[in-house]
C-alpha cells in the first residue's frame, strides 16, 4: 500500500527519522520495516533516513498489509449519513440521536460505525474511531479514515486540541451566567452504567458552563470541556443540581423526548495540511 502526504509549507526542515517519530507517530515496528524495505520516498526518489524533509515535499511510504491489519466492519446502508467534512484522511458525520457510535460486538449491525463501512466501500478504506459520543447524544464527531492518521489524532486529543462545543438544555435557572465545574469523576458503586462525581479514586473532569437563555423553567447552555471523561456533562450537571432534559440515567426517571445535548461545532488543526477545520452540525436542538 502506498501512502501518500504533501508536507506543510510550515514544516520545519528535519531528517525523515525525526519526521516519522515525532510529526507522525509512526509506531517503532512500523518504522523498523519501512527503513529494511526502504521504503520511503520524498518526490518520488528512495532517501534513507538521515536525509532531509523540507516543507512542500511529497513524502510516499510503502506500506505493507501487515503493518496495519483492517478491522472487521460490517457494512450497513449510509443513504442517511450526514457528512460534515471529508478529505482522503479524516471524516466528520452528524450523528442522529439514538445511534451507538460503534458496535460492541463483531457481528453487529446498526451503528453510525457500520453506516460510515458502507459509505467508504466503493474506496476500500475502512473507518477508525477517534472519539465517542453518547448513544443519546447527536451532533459532529470525527473518524479516521485510515489507520495511519490516528495516533496523531490521539494526541490532538490528548492536548485538547480537538475541540468541540456542546449545545446542552437542563432543568432549573443556574446560579451564574459563566460557571467552571471542576470535579473528578469515577465509575458509580450502585449501577455499572452511571458514572459519579468523587472526592476518591476518580479522574480529573472539567467542564465550562455558558447560560444562553433561560425560559419555561429549563436553561440553554454552551458547554465546552477540558477533559473527555465518560458522561462528563451528564454527570457534572446533575451533580450541580441541574440535569439534561430527558436524560434516563441522571435525571427525571420518566423522560419525554430526546437527550437534549448535541455537539454543535467541532474544529482542530488538520494534522497534515496544518489548516484549520470548523463544523457546525445543523439543526441543532435549539
Amino acid at each position: 500500500m502506498l501512502y501518500e502526504i504533501d508536507l506543510p509549507q510550515d514544516l520545519t526542515p528535519q531528517p525523515l527519522a525525526e519526521l516519522l517519530e515525532h510529526e507522525l507517530f509512526l509506531p517503532r515496528k512500523v518504522r523498523h520495516f519501512l527503513r529494511m524495505r526502504k521504503g520511503v520516498a520524498l518526490n518520488g526518489v528512495p532517501k534513507n533516513f538521515a536525509e532531509t524533509a523540507h516543507p512542500g515535499d511529497h513524502l510516499t511510504l510503502t506500506l505493507a498489509d501487515s503493518d496495519y491489519p483492517q478491522p472487521q466492519v460490517l457494512s450497513d446502508d449510509f443513504q442517511t449519513l450526514q457528512v460534515l467534512y471529508e478529505d482522503p484522511w479524516l471524516l466528520i458525520v452528524n450523528k442522529p440521536a439514538g445511534i451507538k457510535v460503534h458496535p460492541n460486538e463483531p457481528h453487529e449491525r446498526g451503528t453510525l460505525l457500520n453506516q460510515i463501512a458502507g459509505y467508504l466501500q466503493k474506496t476500500g478504506q475502512m473507518p477508525y474511531v477517534v472519539h465517542r459520543l453518547d448513544q443519546a447524544t447527536s451532533g459532529a464527531i470525527l473518524f479516521a479514515k485510515d489507520p495511519v492518521i490516528l495516533p496523531i489524532l490521539d494526541r490532538l486529543l490528548r492536548e485538547k486540541a480537538i475541540r468541540r462545543v456542546y449545545q446542552a438544555e437542563v432543568w432549573g435557572k443556574l446560579p451564574q451566567s459563566e460557571m467552571t465545574i471542576d470535579r473528578a469523576i469515577g465509575r458509580d458503586r450502585h449501577d455499572p452504567k452511571k458514572r459519579c462525581v468523587t472526592a476518591k479514586g476518580g479522574k480529573k473532569a472539567v467542564t465550562h458552563l455558558k447560560v444562553l437563555q433561560f425560559a419555561n423553567g429549563k436553561s440553554r447552555l454552551r458547554v465546552t470541556l477540558s477533559t473527555g471523561r465518560t458522561h462528563q456533562i451528564r454527570v457534572h450537571l446533575a451533580a450541580l443540581g441541574h440535569p439534561l432534559v430527558n436524560d434516563p440515567l441522571y435525571g427525571k426517571k420518566t423522560p419525554q423526548g430526546r437527550l437534549m445535548l448535541h455537539s454543535y461545532q467541532l474544529s482542530l488543526r488538520h494534522p497534515y495540511t496544518h489548516q484549520t477545520i470548523s463544523v457546525t452540525a445543523e439543526p441543532g436542538i435549539f
